[in-house]
């Protein structure tokens, strides 16, 4: 058996989980998830317990038994608490700026950089050179903190661009001066 997909996972109050065949939806204060399993991964609802089951040994479903309680569980904790990102802007002139389509960019770049959040996502600038990244959805948070990243991702010499909070960045050393 799975150590992580033997594990139930406790409903909070105001969480609802509904299964209708292969999928799971979960509605909770923070929105609502919807996600399609394996058609071989059970999931089943018992008052306040979510359960995950698997039909056989094999090593296909062994694989899919803990991930499959994982995307449940993650589901779950969106709902109730969300999930959030944050990356830092380093460099001379780098800022962001809220907009009501998501976000603008400063990386100085010859024009500014336009990012439109997906559904589901909010995008925070509380200060110029910090973006947080908030949504029910880890996946989607994740994605939407890789794609601005992408945008001027730090580079060694200075460290300029933007970074996840906490990143550490390998520097290197710059030409050696003189002759």
């Amino acid at each position: 058996m799975s150590r992580i997909g033997k594990i139930p996972i406790q409903i909070p109050a105001g969480v609802t989980v509904t299964v209708s065949g292969s999928s799971v939806t979960v509605k909770g204060p923070k929105g609502e998830l919807h996600r399609n399993m394996h058609v071989d991964i059970g999931v089943a609802v018992d008052g306040a317990v979510v359960t995950v089951s698997r039909p056989s040994d094999e090593p296909v479903h062994k694989s899919l038994h803990g991930l499959s309680r994982t995307l449940v569980a993650n589901m779950v904790e969106g709902v109730t608490k969300g999930y959030s990102k944050q990356l830092e802007i380093t460099g001379v002139g780098y800022k962001a700026e809220v907009k009501p389509y998501g976000l603008q960019l400063a990386l100085g770049f010859s024009h500014q950089i336009e990012y439109k959040a997906p559904k589901g996502i909010k995008l925070l600038a509380p200060q110029p050179t910090q973006v947080v990244i908030e949504g029910a959805d880890k996946q989607v948070v994740g994605q939407v903190a890789a794609e601005i990243r992408s945008l001027r991702p730090p580079e060694p010499y200075k460290g300029k661009g933007i970074k996840y909070a906490g990143e550490v960045i390998r520097r290197k050393a710059g030409k050696a001066g003189g002759k």
